[in-house]
């Protein structure tokens, strides 16, 4: 990967005053402040209602033209906002950026759920199935081969280990909820579809009445596996929430399983890693990763 270029706060003034001038006339720009980065851009809200993104690299550039038309793919397949550009550019040699117009929710505050967001949620992946993967593949998202979870799960057993050491996991609940037939059921990936492959808390945008207004962040997107997105689901939102959503979508028992195992696997071994790294500033968000991949869904309080 070429090395990044981190854009100042005078960078991205001057490139809002640049589209202000062009569009208007006007010289003087509105305030903008940081935001967390995503999908490896800066990002930079502009005012109220838009926010910049600015690619540091040329990778995430090429991923950024290829988000711009992917979004315009997506949109008439899903029920909630998909972001939507108002300019694009370079910023610098072969860096892009693009200003998005802002979806209309409190996205920096966290909201759970409701039983119709779950529908919204359900709505979602069907619209992702639905998109062409022939049409998708021609705007150059990549295919991703599906994950071994046998593998995983060796890798898991290593992460719960190490987590118990430090009372941060109860090893037994690996075993207690990896029964033989589950992991045989669950280790069969799906039909390969359109995957957004990063439906996490910051992606999903939540409003106050628990309704999904938008799903964010499509740079990450390929075609593959669909137990991905029922993974990061649970790990953002919760497993039983994602169960009933990806269930509702028309998945099977085996698919729910797979996604809800690939986040449990994923989650502790994350947070594994970063308390080897010491990397105190993503300790808490892990955490409650783990915490919410690891809710019991319906069948397991059965059991």
């Amino acid at each position: 990967m070429t090395q990044a270029t981190k854009p100042t706060a005078d960078t991205v003034q001057h490139v809002i005053n640049s589209l202000l001038r062009h569009a208007t006339g006007d010289p003087t720009g509105p305030g903008i402040r940081p935001v967390a980065a995503g999908n490896g851009c800066s990002a930079w809200w502009v005012g109220n209602h838009h926010v910049l993104r600015l690619a540091p690299d040329r990778e995430a550039a090429l991923r950024q033209r290829r988000e711009l038309r992917l979004r315009d793919l997506v949109r008439p397949h899903l029920p909630v906002a998909v972001p939507a550009g108002v300019a694009h550019g370079e910023w610098a040699p072969g860096l892009t950026y693009t200003l998005d117009i802002k979806v209309p929710v409190e996205t920096e505050q966290q909201h759970n759920v409701s039983t119709a967001g779950e529908d919204d949620l359900a709505a979602v992946l069907i619209g992702l199935r639905r998109v062409s993967v022939r049409q998708a593949e021609g705007l150059g998202v990549p295919r991703v081969a599906p994950r071994s979870l046998k593998a995983l799960l060796q890798a898991a057993e290593w992460a719960v280990e190490r987590l118990g050491a430090n009372d941060e996991f109860d090893p037994a609940w690996l075993q207690q909820r990896t029964g033989p037939a589950a992991v045989r059921l669950a280790d069969r990936p799906g039909a390969t579809v359109l995957v957004h492959r990063a439906l996490t808390g910051e992606h999903v945008a939540v409003g106050a009445d628990g309704r999904v207004r938008g799903i964010l962040g499509w740079g990450n997107a390929a075609i593959g596996d669909p137990c991905e997105d029922i993974s990061a689901l649970a790990a953002a939102v919760g497993a039983p929430v994602a169960v009933r959503a990806a269930t509702l979508a028309g998945y099977s028992l085996g698919s729910c399983l797979r996604g809800l195992w690939l986040a449990r696997c994923d989650t502790v071994i994350r947070l594994a890693e970063a308390l080897d790294r010491a990397d105190a500033g993503r300790l808490a968000l892990l955490r409650v990763s783990l915490r919410h991949a690891w809710e019991a869904i319906l069948l397991e309080r059965l059991a």
